[in-house]
């Protein structure tokens, strides 16, 4: 069965450049692609067609190896996938911790409804891993925006088994204009989201030249089972920063451990001090309407920098119980006074701070 590309509107000039093979055969009466490409070889498509095209990859079966798009393209293009794409099962064929790259692309889409399956439940079953330069970045996104302007992820699912390793989703980064909409989420570690860590902002500064976080609007979105909900993190010590204007809006939580959390004491792994304080500065974050239930009795839980208090921080119609055998939901606060406006269950900033808070993952 030969490659399908169905072309719309114009004639698309695909050069394939350091492709070593492409070997093609049937499989459950769909179609399977393979490109393979050498070690040390990198698989590149560049288009240069003038006017607006499309590729439609049909329904049937399709492994690919890894490949990169990419641009500047001279027209619109769009990447209709209707069928499965499938990566190796063995974390050791990739070459570079990526597999499917679009780089430097204008009006672009990906489309169609397809599934582009990474294999990572085989893939984490293999022994041998920790030995690959790159495996152990593997699992970490399943969709990585970086240095991006203006893109949207609309009806986009995300499906990782609860085992798996530490998996973020959709990561965002350096990015402007980004919108998020109407997507399921279930991942091992992170609009549905459920199980995971919920939806984070961070962890933030732990490394050096990182770009101020602003202007973030999460709204209308649901958490089951979730580690945590909405959340702000920031490491303590490490770099300075900024982090303003994040509102979090509309959020529905059922059984999610820390439904509200800002943290900026994050120390997982053992990673850091604990006594030294974060220094990046966080203002003008408000959470409005959050609703539900939790996990655990630290339904709120807002712990700023001693050193650079947070600034601005609302707390608007929180409505968040707790059912289990440890006791009545319970916000904390630390170093803040935040706003407070309409119903507040549990009450805002009534409970203590413990001497040495819980961890969050």
């Amino acid at each position: 069965m030969a490659i399908q590309f169905n072309f719309v509107s114009s004639m698309l000039i695909l050069v394939l450049l350091s492709i070593s093979s492409v070997e093609v055969q049937g499989e459950g009466g769909g179609g399977v692609i393979d490109v393979v490409a050498k070690a040390d070889q990198k698989t590149d498509l560049t288009c240069a067609s003038t006017s607006p095209s499309k590729i439609v990859i049909p329904k049937g079966i399709y492994f690919l190896s890894t490949a990169t798009f990419d641009g500047p393209c001279k027209a619109p293009i769009e990447l209709q996938v209707q069928g499965t794409v499938k990566a190796p099962a063995d974390p050791g064929a990739f070459k570079e911790p990526k597999w499917i790259a679009f780089n430097r692309i204008e009006n672009f889409k990906l489309s169609g409804g397809g599934v582009f399956d990474g294999q990572g439940t085989t893939a984490y079953k293999k022994e041998g891993c920790k030995g690959h330069d790159y495996c152990g970045s593997l699992p970490i996104f399943q969709a990585n925006v970086l240095g991006c302007k203006n893109i949207t992820f609309e009806h986009f699912t995300v499906s990782v088994p609860d085992e798996s390793p530490n998996t973020d989703g959709i990561q965002i980064g350096r990015s402007d204009g980004v919108n998020v909409l109407n997507l399921e989420i279930k991942t091992g570690d992170d609009l549905t989201c459920g199980p995971g860590h919920g939806i984070s902002i961070g962890s933030l500064r732990l490394f050096k030249n990182e770009e101020p976080v602003e202007g973030v609007v999460v709204k209308n979105c649901t958490m089951t089972n979730t580690s945590n909900g909405v959340r702000i993190k920031t490491w303590p010590g490490a770099e300075p920063g900024t982090c303003s204007n994040i509102h979090f809006e509309h959020i529905t939580v059922t059984n999610v451990s820390f439904p509200i959390i800002i943290d900026q004491k994050y120390y997982p792994w053992n990673k850091c001090k604990i006594n030294e304080e974060s220094k990046v500065k966080l203002s003008n974050i408000s959470f409005k309407n959050i609703h539900g239930t939790s996990a655990r009795p630290e339904a709120v839980k807002i712990i700023c920098s001693a050193t650079l208090p947070c600034e601005n921080v609302e707390l608007t119609d929180i409505e968040i119980t707790h059912n289990g055998l440890t006791g009545t939901a319970v916000s904390q606060c630390s170093t803040v006074k935040p706003k407070v406006r309409g119903k507040q269950n549990p009450a805002a900033c009534f409970a203590p701070i413990p001497a040495k808070p819980t961890p969050t993952v």
